[in-house]
């Protein structure tokens, strides 16, 4: 029989191997930064180009089904061509589509930027966490590595709403894209020399039927989401919802016989890798959707111009850098299963506690609901991403990283699809009954109420139904949310029950894959710029 070879030491990350993880921070955080930027220019965009309430919620999240429906297929990709060559690829797209997104004259064309950027951004966010998987093979230093990408990728999130408060402050609702700019080509210029290219070294086709069931498996839910939360049961959700089924299922046989799928659809049977994916989902839904009903709160209910929005939420972004050093801090010592349902569990506190909003409760309160909300995220966020790189093979890292995010950016769609249009929904409900001037844009948005009440008979008495109605409509959004979070709190912490402390922090190539301890030891090699694989 065959000695087995002794485990190889993990390559301790370099000054250069550090500065590369800088330069990936920016595409994590500029991609999820645009799905929120537009939480607290949202007004000021609503006044330029006149959306309607169905406009308005696709410009909010059409960016996001797209980047939702095509992370897998782009993971998949840069597996094959190289994940820096599609970094860089992403970053000048990502790049032209802020420009043209700038400058668009109506609600349609800003619908079809938005489309276009989240093309790009697809392009973009699977690269940088299967970059990080393959530079740091010690598992500290990943921990770590992981840790400061969550804070840069749930963080964009919060901040997101603060930088574009700061833009609008000083000019157009434009700036706030325009802002991508610089960074881009920063990173286009210092990628090349800091991160090292990486791509699956096996790897010799690409499953375009399995990119494009991917596709339909993930809008299809999406769509069908939306419009059940937004006409109740009605044939055209259901269909979508059909549809999104069938193709999920066809996904899923066509990855089980492709001969290079794009998902390792066993990882699935491990329950880390499941659980960090729901989990994933689950927070992204809750920041997400509060986040867009957040922001329009602060500046309709309580006046606040788009800088002090901006201000007032800077204790939100705290909390998530909170939630980050918590788990660090706690996951060697602490099961990953309890520390991932108290995360959850604190978010649907900060849910229940934004439930309980009046018209009149101080902000304060509504801040600090949020941050506890965050708070959770951070937990949460460090820890799944930690569980998935830790099980997925290293050659699979693109793949595994794009459903990972995939799941983050399905769950942003899906919670200002659902909890944005609850509380659409409810506002119009409460209108429908609501004083003369209340028709047209103001029955449809607290937005459209602000901007219709210098003109109505009474102002003050269309205000003050348009902000009970808007506020009824957040609390019925945030204890949804806190409910769906409680459930996957209870789902997660049965599912890990038996994971040890630390699993999270992954093995490399000298261990075996967290969650699966019969697994065979891994692969860490990397291409190389030349192709070759570097020694350990």
């Amino acid at each position: 029989m065959r000695t087995p070879s002794p485990p190889r030491t993990p390559r301790r990350a370099t000054a250069r191997t550090w500065a590369g993880l800088v330069v990936l921070l920016i595409p994590a955080l500029l991609v999820s930064m645009d799905i929120s930027v537009l939480f607290v220019a949202a007004p000021a965009i609503a006044e330029a180009l006149e959306p309607g309430a169905t406009q308005w919620l696709w410009m909010m999240d059409v960016y996001g089904f797209v980047l939702a429906g095509l992370l897998v297929t782009m993971g998949g990709l840069g597996d094959l061509v190289g994940r820096r060559r599609l970094l860089l690829t992403g970053a000048v797209l990502f790049g032209a589509a802020s420009a043209l997104l700038a400058f668009a004259p109506s609600a349609e064309l800003f619908i079809a930027g938005r489309a276009l950027l989240g093309l790009a951004g697809a392009t973009l966010a699977p690269s940088t966490l299967s970059l990080i998987r393959d530079m740091f093979t010690d598992p500290r230093q990943r921990g770590t590595a992981v840790g400061a990408w969550t804070v840069a990728f749930t963080g964009g999130a919060v901040a997101g709403p603060i930088l574009g408060g700061l833009l609008l402050e000083f000019f157009w609702w434009g700036s706030a894209f325009l802002v991508n700019l610089p960074f881009m080509v920063l990173l286009t210029v210092v990628a090349p020399f800091l991160v090292p290219e990486s791509r699956d070294p096996d790897a010799a086709g690409f499953d375009l039927i399995g990119a494009g069931t991917s596709l339909v498996a993930v809008l299809g839910p999406v769509y069908a989401a939306k419009r059940l939360a937004e006409h109740g049961v009605e044939a055209q959700g259901v269909i979508a919802l059909l549809v999104g089924a069938a193709f999920l299922v066809l996904f899923v046989l066509r990855q089980r016989s492709a001969a290079h799928p794009l998902v390792d659809i066993t990882l699935f049977a491990r329950p880390a890798f499941t659980a960090a994916v729901a989990s994933n989902t689950a927070v992204a839904f809750a920041s997400a959707g509060l986040g867009l009903l957040a922001f329009t709160f602060l500046q309709t209910v309580h006046g606040l111009s788009p800088l002090q929005a901006a201000l007032w939420s800077l204790p939100v972004l705290v909390g998530t850098v909170l939630g980050v050093v918590l788990a660090g801090a706690a996951s060697s010592r602490v099961r990953p299963g309890l520390l991932m349902a108290s995360g959850l569990l604190s978010g649907a506190a900060g849910f229940s506690v934004v439930g309980s909003l009046e018209v009149g409760t101080p902000l304060p309160v509504l801040i600090g609901g949020y941050t506890v909300l965050t708070f959770g995220v951070g937990i949460v966020g460090t820890l799944a991403n930690g569980l998935v790189l830790a099980t997925a093979p290293p050659e699979r890292a693109g793949a595994a990283a794009g459903v990972s995010e995939t799941s983050t950016e399905l769950g942003a769609a899906l919670g200002i699809a659902v909890l944005g249009t609850a509380a659409t929904t409810v506002y119009r409900r409460a209108m429908e009954d609501g004083p003369s001037g209340a028709e047209g844009p103001a029955g449809e948005t607290v937005a459209g109420a602000v901007a219709a009440a210098p003109g109505a008979e009474d102002p003050g008495a269309l205000l003050d139904a348009a902000f009970t109605a808007y506020t009824a409509g957040v609390g019925t959004a945030a204890l949804t949310g806190a409910a769906v979070l409680a459930a996957v709190a209870l789902l997660v912490a049965v599912a890990l029950r038996e994971l040890p402390p630390g699993a999270g922090e992954g093995h490399t190539g000298a261990g075996r894959s967290a969650g699966d301890p019969g697994a065979p030891a891994l692969d860490t090699r990397v291409v190389s710029d030349r192709g070759q694989a570097p020694r350990a």
